[in-house]
């Protein structure tokens, strides 16, 4: 578990009492909760109701071997991956959902379940533990081990390219620098502009001779489909809502909705205590996820604070997977948490990635200000920088090439794809770095 009750107050299923959560709140301070203000008096029941409505990932047991071979429960291992999970979970919400959106007990609305379905513990749910730990290896990270804050967010970046129908832009600031140039780039460039990579390929780059190449079997770059051995690729089966679409044709002055990651290290073996009203002013801007990152070898998804406390949902909970007989009714209960957890400042450790979401242009740019006024102006020590501008020095922006359209995620081996992100493509996570250790 992740720590002694008296340090969390957190709904479990082995066998420990449920503290409630107001015994944890101090009812003299405000509440916020991923930008939402709550005075507790008088707003009780609307923070629990916020806390309820967002999506909650714990460990499961008794899925289906991860690569067929693999682990059947993420228990000891997951904790971070279900942490970026909940963050991707919340990000998802507000893209389809809206901001106003609460969860009910036995929902089925069918937009709801379909985000629920991404993240079930199977293999063609784009979102699942089997996928995230699969493309965790194209990181360096073996299935089975832990990630850091930044692994995880480089792997959504990933994972974000096949959803064609959450259409999200993923950005991962690098180098305690936020380039408002290069997220603008991003956000307003169409995905045709992009170049392609996976199973796209021409017949002689292939080195095959088998069979004639399909001339409709093509990929918008406009090179034959080829499959790994070097044989014209025929229909695939896609995975529901992220098959393939038209959507690749945007507009370039069109705005893809923005998920934004900034990785930090906030001191060297704990977190410097200059930096807890930056993460505290991070946890009241309105386009905010929060944050993930956690103590030695726990990783927590943080929601929000009260008082010198943050508040934060805890994975480490073991719960059978669910195996729906319709997805249209998801047997939702164990994904939302009743009560959350609360933890002081300075046991946070420093490795920590910060996410935001900006549905449009103007929210991003709403989002620049609050940062400029609140982290970087409003701060004796920023956490980080934000510049207008590319530096002079660094290389050029490239824009990722993007998975070939015929490239089947819900039959992909992700441990054996290469994936090309220009000069910003880098192995993360180093002893040291930024791994939760």
């Amino acid at each position: 578990m992740a720590g002694p009750i008296m340090d969390a107050s957190v709904l479990t299923y082995e066998g420990i009492s449920i503290v409630p959560t107001e015994s944890y709140l101090d009812f003299t301070e405000p509440a916020w909760v991923l930008g939402k203000h709550f005075l507790l008096e008088d707003d009780l029941d609307q923070f629990n109701e916020e806390v309820r409505s967002l999506l909650w990932f714990t460990y499961r047991k008794n899925f289906k071997p991860i690569g067929g071979t693999g682990p059947t429960s993420d228990a000891g291992w997951g904790c971070m991956l279900r942490c970026g999970q909940m963050m991707l979970a919340q990000a998802m919400t507000l893209r389809h959902l809206g901001r106003k959106w609460k969860w009910k007990p036995k929902m089925t609305d069918s937009t709801y379940m379909m985000i629920l379905k991404s993240f079930l513990e199977k293999k063609d749910s784009l979102y699942s533990i089997h996928q995230i730990a699969q493309m965790g290896v194209s990181e360096g990270k073996q299935i089975g081990q832990w990630f850091g804050p930044n692994t995880v967010s480089q792997v959504i970046k990933k994972l974000i390219m096949f959803d064609d129908w959450s259409n999200l832009a993923v950005h991962v600031a690098m180098d305690n620098t936020l380039v408002i140039e290069d997220i603008k780039k991003l956000c307003k460039s169409s995905y045709s502009s992009w170049e392609c990579y996976g199973a796209c390929t021409s017949a002689k780059e292939g080195g095959s001779t088998a069979g004639a190449v399909i001339p409709n079997e093509q990929c918008s770059c406009g090179k034959s489909v080829i499959d790994r051995s070097g044989n014209p690729r025929r229909s695939v089966n896609k995975m529901g809502p992220y098959k393939r679409t038209q959507s690749f044709g945007l507009n370039t002055s069109s705005w893809r909705p923005l998920i934004l990651f900034i990785p930090l290290r906030l001191g060297l073996s704990e977190t410097n205590s200059a930096y807890y009203s930056a993460l505290k002013a991070c946890l009241t801007i309105k386009e905010s996820l929060g944050f993930i990152g956690g103590k030695p070898n726990h990783a927590y998804y943080f929601i929000g604070f009260n008082a010198h406390r943050l508040i934060y949902l805890d994975p480490h909970t073991t719960q059978p997977t669910i195996s729906p007989a319709k997805y249209s009714a998801i047997p939702d209960e164990s994904y939302h948490c009743v009560y959350p957890c609360f933890m002081n400042f300075a046991e946070l450790d420093p490795s920590i990635a910060l996410g935001f979401y900006c549905h449009t242009e103007a929210e991003f740019d709403d989002l620049c200000d609050a940062i400029t006024q609140l982290i970087i102006d409003g701060q004796k020590r920023p956490m980080f920088e934000i510049s207008i501008k590319r530096p002079a020095h660094w290389p050029p922006f490239e824009l990722p090439k993007r998975p070939c359209d015929d490239l089947d995620c819900a039959r992909a081996d992700f441990t054996e794809l290469t994936f090309d992100y220009g000069e910003d493509d880098r192995t993360f996570d180093t002893d040291g770095e930024y791994e939760i250790i």
